[in-house]
């Protein structure tokens, strides 16, 4: 055989070859595309608290009594001091790089 009929085959055989793992590379007809669940809308929460499902309805109203406190938050005032200590020496680096 000659060298340029032998490569003639390999190309024809490994585009062949080729063309065909093409194909394998995609998904199952079935299988619904990401972009599709992607924009799906989740109708049921889960509560934070007991991890038990909720409708939308009941996940807003918890996420709303967690949202708000009966209590501001306490703050101890050593660590107060030590923000504002912090925050003012922040301030001074500003001022003075050295």
């Amino acid at each position: 055989m000659k060298p340029t009929l032998k490569i003639l085959f390999l190309v024809i055989f490994g585009w062949c070859g080729l063309h065909q793992s093409a194909g394998l590379a995609l998904p199952p007809p079935d299988e619904i595309p990401e972009e599709v669940l992607r924009n799906e809308i989740i109708l049921e929460g889960i509560s934070p608290i007991s991890g038990e499902p909720l409708s939308p309805a009941e996940y807003a109203e918890l996420q709303a009594r967690l949202a708000e406190s009966p209590f501001p938050p306490q703050v101890n005032p050593k660590i107060q001091e030590l923000v504002l200590l912090l925050n003012i020496r922040k301030f001074l680096q500003i001022l003075t790089p050295f």
